[in-house]
């Protein structure tokens, strides 16, 4: 079961799906012993960025299905939904097939801190035992939830073991939480999204890893492993050499398709299609990322990686 001390990378996977839009079960398969070699402590599925909301009830049952029974590390599972029944019946069926815990993102609806904090009391009296992820991403959601709605969400919400970090700016806020642990307040784990972009300053703020979705999750292990050895300049050059594709790779509204394109381009997934509606690459776009991964790959030899 998750919990507070959870860390390392929690890699939030794609769904891959076929030229027709049907779901690769093969390409699954294959894709969580990929991201589980390449240092995966955990995985998080149907987020936003596993196209979530293009599944119907039954497919998001058995992407979840498919994925628990691959896995050798703990499985997160993205339950946000419009209403608390739906919410309540996806994260009951992914804990009945042995996931470790859930991820609610708030509706856009909430306005005021009340709401907010008033939405995940009842968000942990659905869930009931399942431990939850509270995640924070008000780029998408249009939701801020303040440092101190999140540490009441914590003080009153028991099953709320983890903070899906995603604001941005947002370094302050982790040294703000961090400094209400230090002080008392129960510690939960952090983990921090935004494909990447931000990773090193992250950690050396007091987060305990990543949950986000870059194509080459390698990248958040070795500058973890790094930082937590105390090499923090091998965590900036391990970090410098992936940067410009990291930064490619957070395009608004076109990340997902430079993702999947990349992972295709490594094998991992046989097909880049996005399910309708899904952005399609450009000859030119596949060209510049083409180019960035050849020029990433000769100064990852340079490293020795």
């Amino acid at each position: 079961m998750l919990d507070e001390t959870a860390k390392g990378v929690f890699t939030i996977a794609v769904t891959p799906f076929k030229p027709d839009g049907a779901v690769d079960w093969d390409s699954i398969d294959r894709m969580v012993d990929f991201y589980i070699a390449q240092g995966a402590t955990g995985l998080t599925i149907l987020g936003m960025m596993g196209e979530a909301g293009k599944l119907s009830a039954d497919e998001s049952v058995a992407v979840v299905k498919r994925v628990t029974a691959r896995s050798t590390v703990p499985i997160v599972v993205g339950v946000s939904a419009p209403g608390f029944a739906a919410m309540k019946t996806l994260s009951d069926a992914a804990m009945d097939l042995g996931a470790a815990g859930v991820m609610v993102a708030p509706p856009s609806s909430l306005k005021t801190d009340d709401q907010i904090l008033t939405y995940y009391h009842n968000t942990a009296e659905t869930l009931g035992d399942a431990p939850f992820v509270l995640q924070d991403f008000p780029l998408v959601t249009n939701v801020v939830i303040p440092t101190k709605v999140i540490l009441q969400v914590v003080a009153d919400c028991p099953t709320c073991v983890m903070l899906k970090h995603e604001d941005w700016p947002g370094l302050e806020k982790i040294s703000a939480l961090r400094r209400a642990s230090d002080a008392g307040a129960r510690r939960i784990s952090i983990l921090c999204g935004n494909g990447g972009l931000y990773l090193l300053e992250e950690m050396l703020r007091g987060a305990d890893g990543a949950m986000t979705g870059f194509a080459y999750p390698e990248m958040m292990a070795q500058v973890i492993a790094a930082h937590n050895a105390g090499d923090i300049d091998r965590a900036r050059d391990i970090f410098d050499v992936y940067m410009p594709m990291v930064r490619y790779e957070a395009q608004p509204g076109l990340g997902l398709a430079i993702r999947k394109y990349t992972l295709a381009q490594r094998g991992v997934i046989a097909h880049d299609t996005l399910r309708k509606p899904g952005g399609v690459l450009t000859a030119e776009t596949r060209a510049e990322v083409d180019a960035l991964a050849a020029r990433q790959a000769v100064k990852l030899r340079a490293l020795g990686l």
